[in-house]
């Protein structure tokens, strides 16, 4: 399929060299024609200098044929706009947009157009490091009703039936890793100490779906342990 990439700073050369890679063609788009240096020395795809919310810009990369559109330049701004006329004035389907602002990456989200919002992105990957324990939310779909959240698995549950946490209607185990492995969650599998979990939830049961994470501790006849006072 065709792509057209608008912005050729690190991500968008590191996108272009990919999807070149695997055998696609690729357009383009950078208002500073040293910016293409960063593409690969065997790149044979479209190099265009120019603003990308220009049409003629945009037709000179393969807009009119394209499958597929990234907008990741530098500017929030410039990405929605290059994203909304890939996706309104053309009619690509596959359209993201990189946006550095959270909350304005959630308010595009719902209005149907895809972002990658680096600074959460880099945020999350850091609480995950330091808060292990906590629920992430990996998806939530446009309309705000349905995620896919991650949780390492409660020792509490290690040796239970996963089985047991589902709650029809509320949240389901979809899948998990296990030994850096992933699979799809069978109805017989039973936890094991280093489990990660990947539910599909209501966003409105997210806080009831760790509740009963945590109840594990309780229904298993654990408890808790005790935190250290630091001297």
């Amino acid at each position: 399929m065709h792509v057209v990439v608008v912005g050729c700073g690190r991500v968008g050369s590191s996108l272009a060299a990919l999807a070149a890679g695997e055998g696609h063609t690729v357009g383009v788009i950078d208002k500073r024609p040293s910016a293409f240096v960063r593409l690969p020395a065997d790149f044979t795809g479209r190099a265009v200098t120019g603003f990308g919310f220009d049409r003629d810009r945009l037709l000179e990369a393969g807009v009119d044929e394209a499958d597929a559109l990234a907008a990741v330049t530098s500017g929030d701004n410039s990405n929605i706009v290059v994203a909304r006329i890939a996706r309104e004035t053309f009619g690509i389907e596959r359209v993201v947009a990189r946006i550095y602002d959270p909350g304005r990456a959630a308010i595009y989200e719902r209005l149907g157009i895809p972002t990658v919002a680096s600074v959460a992105w880099t945020t999350d990957q850091a609480l995950r490091k330091l808060l292990p324990a906590e629920i992430r939310t990996e998806w939530t779909d446009p309309s705000g009703k349905v995620c896919v959240v991650e949780r390492a698995l409660p020792l509490a549950w290690a040796g239970r039936p996963l089985g047991e946490l589902d709650e029809p209607g509320r949240w389901r185990l979809s899948a998990l890793t296990r030994a850096s492995q992933a699979q799809v969650a069978a109805a017989d599998l039973v936890g094991q100490e280093g489990d990660v979990l990947l539910f599909s939830a209501a966003t409105t049961e997210v806080s009831a779906l760790e509740e009963r994470l945590a109840g594990g501790a309780e229904t298993a006849g654990g408890s808790a342990p005790s935190k250290r006072r630091r001297g």
